[in-house]
């Protein structure tokens, strides 16, 4: 009898696993995105992407896209109107610069921190490096990809470009996504991060 109920409480928990998909990752931060792609309330995937959604695309996690970078502050900059994908205008400003060697290049990139956010409790310290790089419109969303900072405590920040994500934009056009400057544009294939989306819809 013992048997027997061991035998039907294994075919209960298979039966009710069979209907859920498990989310695939590889890295924190690729599970943190899975998780919130998932989640209806988080998620910018249309209906039908959702219903469907088991995991983003991802680069294999490389190490040698992981740098650490000098910031130089430019602290006297002003706020400026970014463009966006609608006529949406966010207020930027250039709070530092970013100077890192990769693949034996050296590069520059502007680090941005949002008027509204630095006003927001909890996100003072958040900066905003967006950038483009020659996987664009093919390996990786045409647009560019974002990268999260926070502002250190001294001059030099870790860029972990295994990191990279889209913006929503790339999931649904309905949202209002930062343009990516034309200055922060790596020449060089950054194959690391989130790569390009196809959504259910575009397959029809």
């Amino acid at each position: 009898m013992r048997i027997f109920i061991v035998l039907v409480t294994i075919l209960l928990f298979s039966s009710c696993g069979e209907g859920k998909k498990t989310l695939k990752f590889e890295t924190p931060f690729q599970e943190k995105m899975n998780t919130e792609f998932k989640d209806a309330s988080l998620s910018p995937l249309k209906p039908k992407d959702l219903k469907n959604f088991e995991s983003l695309d991802f680069f294999p996690y490389d190490s040698t896209f992981v740098v650490t970078a000098t910031l130089k502050r430019t602290p006297d900059t002003e706020w400026f109107d970014m463009k966006t994908t609608t006529d949406r205008l966010s207020k930027e400003r250039v709070f530092g610069i970013v100077s890192f060697e990769l693949k034996g290049q050296t590069f520059q990139l502007n680090t941005y921190q949002g008027k509204e956010l630095s006003q927001s409790e909890g996100s003072e310290d958040y900066l905003f490096l967006p950038f483009l790089d020659h996987t664009n419109g093919t390996s990786t969303y045409k647009g560019g990809r974002y990268i999260d900072l926070e502002i250190p405590e001294g001059n030099t920040i870790e860029i972990d470009f295994n990191s990279a994500y889209n913006p929503y934009c790339a999931y649904d056009e309905k949202y209002s996504c930062p343009i990516v400057p034309m200055e922060n544009y790596v020449a060089l294939e950054i194959k690391a991060g989130v790569k390009a989306f196809v959504s259910a819809y575009e397959k029809e």
